[in-house]
């Protein structure tokens, strides 16, 4: 027989199932807003039917249910689609940080322009024209020299600027490495708390937001896939568990513990072989990242209160990494790298442009010292052994001092004793239309000019410039289609994320209506089985009495 009270706990199930529902629906309201919430759902289950299956189960006209629980609270997240926008956040963390990169390089070679190299060389060029028409004239030496130095100080003031964006690139890796292992930990941080609610039976969905929104974040920096590890007990079949965080095949979090990476470089002091990148030594360019065995943030922490230095196990070094993904690589592309240590070259977007540049101020110093003197100076001094451009490269390039005393050594003439020939003044005007390819034995009016080991690949100085800054400016234009590509296609990705994951007000309101509705619905059965019972007990007697 049947509980005369049945209906009673059924539709209390129903009120509570119900409310349940709306607080629920009320923690998905309050949190419509906010940065990597996803919106959660009440699963609802019917509860056993009566009767159950036994010898003595009583034998009835059909088998009554008995109402509804809450079997769990989920959210809902598509991890395909997940997967897709951390798969494109890798490509827009990259193409980002190489426009940006790129970008303050063009900042600084800013041309076409009136007070770049290009603009230096031209007024060098006609400075030395104007002297050829008036040698004897020391004014037009003087405006010679001044745009002399100008051209030297381009070249310097390029080179300084670059290796101080330089520099910040290298610190900023270092920062970046530095984020990537806090985000590490509270994600290991994250899993321990998983595992500990999970067993007992529940969803901690809230958890999940957070590791998801650092996950996200991680991907930015480093392409790095995830496997699931149930937590075991009484876990539900729909929890997540733990994750496991991969890259390159290498562990980075197990469970609750992780690893710590370090961006190592090559280093040109014997003693100190490998060093931390971090933009205070240049001369140190990225050869791979370190990462140590995964630990749990105690004996991290236990290991750097003894300065017991840390065990690196694992070398991901730069050929090996995923191409065109991350911004920490692009960062390293930027910076400079070498593709293994002991490469004698140094490769990267900075490092090129900077060995460019000192390619050219080298080959320019030394070809026009040579062709200067073979000239002849106004007062009849042997120039032989003077240069007019010094230094090793953009850095330093200078304007000998002894010229800028005395303007007179300029060599204007080309025979001797002829002080107002200004024809060789000409032929090292005419430097600029002769294209560097390294020639043995160049004749200049009957002298041959030896420009062994002078190449920039048969470009004058001013064209090979040109090509460098038309390549930064391809390459720029390509990282910036390739950024808006990537954003676009993100965006994309988030807005059919957010169409599945998102709270949307109008569909909770709905629902906070329904559930309302329904909560009332077994408050008023409850009240009709009350009044039911209360005819039973109070309304019926004893016949006859």
């Amino acid at each position: 027989m049947r509980s005369t009270f049945m209906g009673l706990e059924a539709s209390k199930r129903g009120l509570f199932t119900q409310q349940s529902a709306l607080y629920t629906t009320g923690h998905n309201i309050s949190n419509a807003n906010t940065l990597g919430y996803t919106r959660q759902r009440v699963n609802f289950e019917t509860t056993p039917g009566f009767p159950g299956s036994g010898l003595n189960s009583p034998t009835t006209a059909g088998h009554i249910g008995t109402g509804v629980q809450a079997h769990s609270v989920q959210r809902m997240r598509d991890e395909f689609v997940d997967r897709q926008f951390r798969q494109e956040s890798n490509k827009l963390g990259y193409w980002s940080s190489t426009t940006k990169s790129i970008s303050q390089m063009e900042d600084i070679m800013a041309e076409p322009s009136e007070y770049g190299i290009n603009q230096a060389f031209t007024d060098f060029w006609k400075s030395i024209q104007d002297v050829s028409a008036n040698p004897e004239d020391a004014s037009p030496r003087k405006v010679m020299l001044a745009k002399a130095e100008a051209l030297a100080d381009s070249f310097n003031y390029n080179y300084k600027q670059l290796q101080t964006i330089q520099s910040n690139i290298g610190n900023e890796i270092s920062v970046s490495v530095g984020q990537i292992n806090s985000i590490l930990k509270q994600i290991a941080a994250l899993n321990a708390q998983i595992q500990e609610v999970e067993p007992n039976g529940y969803m901690p969905n809230d958890l999940y937001d957070a590791r998801d929104s650092l996950l996200d974040e991680l991907n930015e920096y480093i392409p790095v896939t995830t496997e699931r590890v149930p937590s075991g007990g009484n876990a539900l079949a729909i929890a997540e568990g733990s994750l496991t965080i991969l890259f390159n095949g290498k562990e980075l979090v197990n469970g609750n513990t992780y690893s710590e990476l370090q961006a190592i470089g090559d280093g040109n002091d014997v003693a100190d072989k490998h060093k931390r990148i971090n933009g205070n030594d240049l001369t140190v360019a990225f050869t791979k990242l370190q990462s140590t065995e995964p630990m749990t943030a105690k004996e991290h922490e236990e290991l750097e209160k003894s300065n017991t230095p840390k065990t690196f196990i694992n070398d991901f070094e730069h050929a090996n990494l995923e191409a065109n993904k991350g911004k920490l690589l692009s960062l390293v592309n930027a910076y400079g790298y070498k593709n293994a240590a002991g490469d004698r070259d140094t490769l990267g977007i900075y490092p090129e442009m900077l060995q460019n540049l000192d390619k050219l101020a080298t080959t320019f110093k030394e070809a026009f010292n040579k062709v200067h003197q073979a000239g002849y100076s106004l007062n009849g001094t042997n120039i032989s052994t003077h240069e007019f451009f010094e230094g090793t490269g953009a850095l330093d390039l200078k304007v000998n001092e002894d010229f800028l005393k005395d303007p007179s050594l300029f060599a204007a003439s080309s025979g001797a004793g002829e002080e107002g020939n200004g024809k060789w003044a000409i032929e090292l005007s005419n430097l600029q239309f002769l294209g560097m390819n390294g020639q043995a034995a160049h004749s200049i009016l009957g002298k041959p000019i030896d420009f062994s080991n002078l190449d920039l690949d048969g470009a004058t100085f001013q064209n090979f410039y040109k090509g460098l800054t038309g390549d930064l400016a391809v390459k720029g234009q390509e990282a910036a289609r390739l950024e808006f590509n990537s954003t676009t296609l993100q965006i994309q990705i988030d807005n059919n994320r957010a169409s599945h994951n998102s709270v949307s007000l109008d569909e909770e309101m709905t629902n906070m209506i329904t559930f309302q509705q329904a909560y009332n619905a077994n408050a008023r059965m409850i009240t009709v089985i009350d009044e039911t019972l209360d005819k039973i007990i109070n309304g019926m007697g004893r016949v006859g009495l």
